[in-house]
């Protein structure tokens, strides 16, 4: 069974609070309890993205870039869209 969550003091000052929380050996999760914790969506995080090297045709990077450029988007972008829209079905 879980020890149960230590209180915190209160503290008057945010130095004080600083203090407290650099003193050697002070350790947070003493003071959580995980049974009161609540999951938390995010949704304005942007996923990760990775940087890849593909070799395409030029004429095909071209025609990519021309279509793009009729959608006013940028060529990367709309690569993305329709390998998105490949893999979705």
């Amino acid at each position: 069974m879980a020890k149960p969550a230590k209180p915190l003091p209160r503290f008057r000052t945010e130095p004080q609070e600083r203090a407290f929380w650099e003193s050697e050996g002070r350790d947070s999760t003493q003071h959580l309890d995980w049974a009161k914790a609540q999951s938390v969506v995010l949704p304005n995080l942007k996923p990760s993205t990775k940087t890849i090297s593909l070799r395409l045709p030029q004429n095909l990077l071209h025609a990519i870039k021309a279509a793009a450029n009729a959608r006013d988007v940028p060529y990367q972008s709309l690569i993305k869209m329709w390998l998105q829209e490949k893999i979705a079905g």
